[in-house]
């Protein structure tokens, strides 16, 4: 071998060690550092309190939001405590809640007797156990609600109607409807949740509830009402995004067109110069 064919060797040598040593260095044995993710966070919470035939009933509303663009937060369970003017504690419950969505955000309601009057009521959370979206973010599809309607009942309570839909193929076994009642300055003042079972695509479920017990005496000005699957896990909501949501309807109008367009409005001449 010639003296240049032994130094195009080594060299050729040495590149490939310095390659290979960069590539270990990139992708080797070293754990690849994720984002921390972020905590629940508690957005929103009212409570009330009225006369009950046991005792005081107790009712509270609540909104918990998720940062976290990829991940469900799992298992969370709402702790509500209620104490007297003296600082004693009359009421304490556990509350299972259902699995945050990614980047969403869970709106739930409870009740609880109380053998004393409580004046301060307090909601807090412990923290959720993380479980990775098994699907992109716009896979997780809203229920949508439809004709919704709020009428003010002669007892100071309020009844809230409408029906909820599918957007899946397939069928949702259990949602938990709650709507959330708001005053003028959009502040949470009372709310109340139910269940449908069997929710198909095409078959919108009607829902009834009362919501009693208002935080204010003010009006209700607004009405947000959302649906969602029921359980802690948030295996029920991924096993219907795998389904695949229904594809938009292509059924042409049923009803005859306008005879005039009533939207339309000539555009003036541009007369300048």
């Amino acid at each position: 071998m010639t003296q240049r064919s032994r130094n195009t060797t080594a060299l050729g040598l040495a590149l490939g060690v310095v390659a290979a040593a960069s590539l270990a260095g990139c992708g080797g044995d070293e754990p690849r550092r994720e984002q921390a993710l972020k905590p629940l966070m508690m957005k929103e919470q009212t409570s009330s309190v009225a006369q009950g035939t046991g005792g005081y009933v107790v009712t509270w509303a609540g909104v918990i939001t998720n940062p976290n663009r990829w991940h469900f937060g799992e298992n969370v369970a709402a702790t509500v405590v209620g104490k007297d003017a003296s600082g004693k504690e009359v009421v304490r419950m556990e509350q299972p809640l259902d699995a945050v969505p990614p980047a969403g955000s869970l709106k739930f309601t409870g009740q609880a007797t109380a053998s004393a009057a409580p004046v301060d009521v307090k909601v807090t959370f412990r923290p959720a156990r993380w479980r990775q979206a098994g699907r992109i973010p716009s896979a997780f599809v809203p229920f949508p609600i439809t004709t919704p309607i709020t009428e003010k009942l002669g007892n100071g309570s309020y009844l809230v109607t409408g029906a909820v839909g599918n957007p899946y193929q397939k069928a949702a076994t259990s949602l938990v409807i709650t709507a959330l009642l708001r005053d003028k300055d959009g502040k949470l003042i009372g709310g109340a949740s139910t269940y449908v079972d069997d929710v198909r695509a095409g078959s919108p479920r009607r829902f009834v509830l009362t919501v009693d017990s208002l935080s204010s005496a003010g009006p209700v000005a607004r009405t947000d009402i959302a649906a969602r699957t029921w359980g802690s896990s948030a295996r029920p909501y991924e096993e219907l995004a795998m389904s695949g949501a229904m594809p938009p309807s292509t059924d042409k109008p049923k009803t005859p067109p306008f005879a005039r367009d009533r939207g339309y409005q000539a555009m003036p001449v541009d007369s300048r110069p």
